[in-house]
C-alpha cells in the first residue's frame, strides 16, 4: 500500500511538472496534465495514505465529548466525586 502511494503520487507530481513545461507549445494538452495531476494527489493518494494512517485507530478517542474533555484537563470522575 505505501509504494501505491508513493507511485501515485510520484506520477501526479510528473504530470504536473511536465504540463508546466509544455505549456508553451500545446496549452490544452498542458493544462489536461495538471489537472490529473491534481486529480491523482487529491483524489487517489490523499485518501489512500488516510486510510492507511488510520486503520485501527478508534474514532472515539478523537471526537471532543466530556469524557475526553476531562482527560484533556486531568481530571478524572472519581475526582469530582470527592469534591
Amino acid at each position: 500500500m505505501k509504494y501505491l502511494i508513493v507511485l501515485v503520487l510520484l506520477a501526479s507530481l510528473a504530470s504536473i511538472i511536465y504540463g508546466f513545461t509544455i505549456q508553451e507549445t500545446d496549452v490544452i494538452f498542458a493544462n489536461k496534465c495538471i489537472g490529473f495531476g491534481t486529480v491523482g494527489i487529491f483524489l487517489i493518494a490523499m485518501p489512500l495514505f488516510l486510510i492507511k494512517v488510520s486503520k485501527g485507530k478508534n474514532m472515539k478517542d478523537y471526537m471532543l465529548n466530556e469524557e475526553n474533555i476531562r482527560k484533556m484537563q486531568g481530571k478524572d470522575k472519581k475526582q469530582e466525586k470527592k469534591e
